[in-house]
């Protein structure tokens, strides 16, 4: 009789019954292995998994992983055949049948008919034979496409585990394989299909803060206007070996005047956004902000970071982080709407958006829980709309489907979340440069609510960082055009 197998989210196996085979991986030692038992995986391939395997392997040859050489029903194939040839059928063993313990002793391949990206496989592994002398068992493998036919096939040889072993999936060794720059290149892609916005350059009067705008205007992203001390950016130019060409320049003799004049052009429509340069952020913001002369709505200022963190699924928006100090339930639904419209810009159709807390549950001793569940209210009334709210939720509610689901979370937006709204401009800087520093997640960001996008930076930026930024206050200003 087959033994029973556990099942992996996309896996199958001879027997469907184990309740919570998703939760647990279980090895079969040579002792209740029969011929005959099976198991499979399915694995649909990506244009990704060509470039990152290219990356790991080293194999960097034209033909596998660019399809202008190869062509693009070919793309990635030699590659594909090497790498799920053996990685998918060893994933199997070790992780299905026989399963954890396994040791992989050896493996004949024939390759019987090309794959390609957007193929859907599945590799299933049947013993054949078993030697009770050795403990060892021949698999026979195969690999099938979408369309039921066979494109690899051939036999594995292992040594079967030696003892029972009954493993939680979550202990498993967590090992991430991403590609670092794959959202930066969607990002600029995004961008790069609206002309680029004429930007202020407020006193970029360093290296890093001349060089971003310099390659964000390289990249077709901005217009850039350098605002500042002539002189002192011709320098600076200079000494980065940088040829400004046509590059405008309106001469001010200091940082405050920098941001005044910069202000001055974005409220009468000389430009369309503003970049920090050199210069306190709070210089820059007093500008915006002034009763007369600066460039405020009837919405709120806020700041929204974008990041992208190689452990999530998909871009993170975290407000605010930068601006409003300890905003109360009025200033935190414009914050909220301020999120939602640079999700919008971002292609985020409906974003779910978790109010953050210290806790799930409303209690009158923590203001941010009522805030939360205040501004979900409002949701439902329809005076905040465009996503989907849920709040209070914890932080790792609102990113893990399995935290929430142990805590019994039932929400849409829990484990899911595009947005996380903080309760406190020190809780939200504290999160960011946590997943910034900690997390490896690379951050862009804009101040919205104004007339114009506003890109704040820090000395510690990248120029990575700096053009993620422009490319983000380039979809901004796309947006409000289109909904104005």
């Amino acid at each position: 009789m087959t033994p029973p197998l556990p099942q992996n989210p996309s896996g199958t196996g001879p027997d469907g019954s184990d309740a919570d085979a998703d939760t647990w991986i279980e090895s079969h030692p040579f002792e209740e292995l029969r011929v005959g038992a099976t198991a499979s995986l399915r694995h649909s391939l990506t244009k990704e998994d060509i470039v990152l395997f290219a990356k790991v392997s080293g194999d960097v040859n034209p033909a596998h992983v660019d399809a202008l050489y190869a062509g693009a029903t070919h793309f990635g194939g030699i590659i594909a055949h090497g790498m799920f040839g053996g990685a998918l059928i060893s994933a199997v063993l070790g992780t299905e049948l026989p399963g954890p313990g396994t040791i992989y002793v050896g493996q004949t391949l024939r390759f019987l008919h090309p794959f390609h990206v957007g193929d859907t496989l599945v590799v299933t592994v049947t013993v054949a034979s078993l030697d009770p002398t050795t403990r060892r068992a021949i698999l026979d493998t195969r690999c099938v496409n979408q369309d039921g036919r066979t494109v690899i096939e051939g036999q594995a040889d292992v040594v079967t585990p030696s003892e029972k072993l009954r493993i939680r999936r979550t202990d498993m060794p967590d090992v991430l394989l991403a590609d670092r720059n794959l959202r930066y290149r969607q990002l600029l892609a995004a961008a790069q299909k609206h002309p680029p916005i004429r930007m202020a350059v407020v006193h970029p009067c360093s290296r890093d803060a001349l060089e971003g705008a310099l390659d964000a205007a390289r990249l077709g992203l901005i217009e850039p206007v350098l605002v500042g001390p002539s002189a002192k950016i011709r320098a600076i130019a200079a000494e980065c070996g940088r040829d400004l060409g046509t590059v405008r320049l309106v001469d001010t003799p200091h940082s405050h005047a920098a941001a005044a004049t910069a202000v001055a052009m974005a409220a009468s429509g000389e430009v369309h956004a503003l970049m920090k340069g050199s210069l306190h952020t709070d210089e820059l913001m007093a500008e915006v902000v002034a009763p007369e002369r600066g460039l405020r709505t009837g919405r709120r200022i806020s700041h929204v970071f974008v990041l992208d963190v190689p452990r999530y699924a998909k871009p993170l928006l975290v407000t605010d982080a930068a601006i409003n100090i300890e905003p109360d339930l009025e200033a935190k639904a414009d914050i909220v709407r301020n999120a939602i419209d640079l999700a919008h810009a971002l292609g985020i159709a409906r974003p779910k958006v978790a109010l953050l807390s210290a806790l799930e549950t409303v209690t009158p001793k923590l203001s941010s829980s009522i805030d939360a569940a205040a501004l979900c209210k409002m949701a439902d009334r329809g005076q905040i709309e465009g996503a989907v709210l849920d709040g209070p939720l914890a932080f790792d509610n609102a990113v893990s489907r399995f935290a929430a689901d142990l805590k019994g979370i039932r929400s849409e937006v829990a484990g899911d979340a595009d947005i996380l709204v903080v309760p406190s401009l020190e809780a939200g800087n504290i999160l960011a440069k946590q997943l910034e520093y900690l997390a490896d997640a690379q951050a862009a960001g804009v101040v919205l609510g104004a007339r114009v996008p506003i890109v704040l930076t820090s000395r510690a930026d990248t120029a990575h960082s700096r053009v993620a930024s422009c490319a983000v206050a380039l979809l901004a200003h796309a947006h409000a055009v289109r909904e104005a």
